[in-house]
């Protein structure tokens, strides 16, 4: 592609670098209105900057083997995503050299990192933008945005990008439709519900229905029996006094009810005390205190991930720690900085 200034009776044909002022017909009646940049001139383009004295402008000119910005976007876009509906994610139309990709409904995003790092490392004007692998997204948001920067780029390297893009994202849709929150007390009083809101609505922007709700004394015996009770897909614990220890009650009561406890704590600070498992085909998450805040906070990495179907292993969660310093919550009963800072 060639670029830079030109006589403007040599300019037909070619791409309006930067948007431009021209003159509006009929001639003399005072109006004027601005060529967008990326716009392919016409002879009506060339007679109307001429009416204002233009001489020469800066065009792109695209020579043999170059491929249109919006082409070459919308090619690779067909390669990230040669399977839409499998994918669970659409494709935008292009325009200015972009195409985004959008979830097609609530899930969790899984890329090839390495994939995407070998397109963006074939050309600077060839670029993929997406947001974090096991990102949660909610229907119709974006998921990556392709970018030409320039007006045109060679064939041969829009097809090394195109090999190197095959299929390298998708979103994980829900896999369960209905969880069961069980909650402890530790005296006679039944807590508030302020809990059970913030799981709701966490599970609701997956489509998920919360059960009717359970509130057990805070007992191994009696966690283990609404365990083996509960009627959802995917069961979740939120005990009225923190889980602290991996033979604590609420792990103790997966395991009496003939389950297995795989993971206890984990690296992301708010969400440190969770316990994940699984009794039987059931996942079985072990709530932090945190989780009764709406706020962002380890469990929701957990869950998310949970409820899309992956298996989440120990080292999973040992890898969350790196971007697991989220933000503090200020209800929070014990703050991070210490009396003595």
């Amino acid at each position: 592609m060639k670029f830079g200034p030109v006589p403007l009776r040599a300019a037909l044909g070619t791409i309006a670098a930067h948007s431009i002022r021209a003159a509006a017909r009929p001639y003399g009646s005072g109006r004027d209105y601005k060529i967008a940049k990326g716009t392919e001139l016409t002879a009506d383009h060339i007679e109307d900057l001429n009416e204002l004295g233009h001489q020469e402008i800066i065009v792109a000119q695209l020579e043999p083997g170059d491929v249109h910005e919006d082409a070459a976007a919308l090619r690779l876009a067909q390669a990230l995503v040669p399977d839409p509906e499998g994918q669970e994610l659409r494709i935008s139309g292009a325009g200015a050299g972009r195409v985004n990709l959008y979830a097609r409904g609530a899930g969790v995003v899984r890329l090839d990192a390495a994939q995407v790092a070998a397109v963006n490392g074939i050309d600077p004007m060839i670029t993929v933008a997406t947001v974090p692998d096991y990102h949660r997204v909610d229907p119709d948001s974006m998921v990556a945005t392709i970018k030409i920067i320039s007006y045109a780029v060679p064939e041969a390297h829009l097809a090394q990008a195109v090999a190197a893009a095959k299929a390298a994202m998708r979103v994980l849709a829900p896999a369960f439709g209905t969880a069961t929150l069980i909650e402890t007390r530790i005296t006679e009083e039944i807590p508030s519900e302020k809990g059970r809101a913030a799981m709701a609505g966490r599970l609701d922007r997956m489509g998920i229905t919360l059960t009717p709700r359970v509130v057990k004394p805070h007992r191994t015996a009696e966690i283990a029996s609404a365990l083996r009770d509960a009627p959802g897909e995917v069961l979740l614990v939120l005990t009225g006094s923190a889980t602290s220890d991996p033979q604590d009650v609420a792990p103790e009561a997966l395991r009496m009810a003939g389950g297995e406890v795989t993971r206890f704590g984990m690296p992301v600070d708010p969400g440190n005390l969770l316990f994940l498992g699984h009794l039987g085909e059931k996942p079985v998450i072990g709530l932090p205190g945190c989780a009764r805040s709406p706020a962002l906070n380890g469990a929701d990495w957990v869950l998310e991930r949970v409820v899309c179907g992956l298996d989440v292993t120990s080292a999973d969660i040992a890898a969350m720690g790196v971007g697991g310093l989220l933000k503090e919550i200020p209800t929070r009963p014990r703050p991070r900085r210490s009396a003595a800072e």
